[in-house]
């Protein structure tokens, strides 16, 4: 009851106060046990207005954050969506509250192995894994109807908007590896339209088409 009361707050003081009205967004906000994505010594934390880590140099992002990723990826019950950098697996497990079918890559296997765990413990079973490098992508799945990157890119990847169906939408934070832009992609018939979201700080989207180690 405790977390519930917590998640609830969240939903009404960081995510419905800050403009995200999507009501799929804001129910599956209000569903996913964020706690269950960190470690035991910070579930107290959770559903703070931050990010935490996850280890690994790694973190789990700022709720609202998830959600204004998720609300501008406009999706749909029957959508495919890939997700590149699983990390905890929470921004997965809130699109698959939406979506038909998540597809999430992650190069660190220890954090995939982990992020399974969760999505089995919590029924997820429209959540695909992928052990690779994100930056390439999932070409034999694709094209998708939406992807979002959650890690800092220094440029678009041509990989990834080649995957990107007509009528999709992609979300991914570009910059330099300290600060970022959130940049909104729309592919239709005559091409890609780019829309900025604000600033954003992520950690670095590593491989071959993103940040070196």
């Amino acid at each position: 009851m405790k977390f519930h009361r917590q998640r609830e707050e969240m939903v009404l003081r960081q995510i419905e106060a800050r403009g995200v009205t999507d009501p799929k967004v804001l129910a599956a906000m209000r569903k996913v046990p964020r706690h269950l994505f960190v470690s035991e010594a910070l579930m107290d934390q959770a559903y703070g207005d931050f990010p935490l880590p996850i280890g690994l140099q790694q973190t789990i992002s700022q709720p609202y954050i998830v959600a204004e990723m998720t609300q501008a990826l406009q999706l749909n019950a029957e959508d495919r969506v890939l997700e590149i950098g699983t990390g905890s697996g929470y921004q997965a497990a809130i699109l698959a509250e939406i979506a038909y079918r998540v597809y999430t890559i992650e190069r660190i296997h220890a954090l995939l192995v982990k992020a399974r765990h969760t999505f089995d413990r919590l029924h997820y079973h429209n959540i695909v894994t992928r052990y690779s490098d994100g930056t390439c992508g999932w070409a034999e799945e694709s094209p998708f109807d939406a992807i979002v990157v959650t890690a800092g890119a220094p440029e678009i990847p041509k990989t990834l908007l080649s995957q990107l169906a007509v009528g999709g939408r992609m979300v991914i934070p570009v910059g330099d590896q300290f600060t970022q832009d959130l940049v909104k992609l729309h592919r239709d018939e005559d091409g890609i339209h780019r829309v900025s979201l604000g600033g954003c700080r992520f950690v670095k989207l590593v491989g071959e088409h993103g940040w070196e180690k």
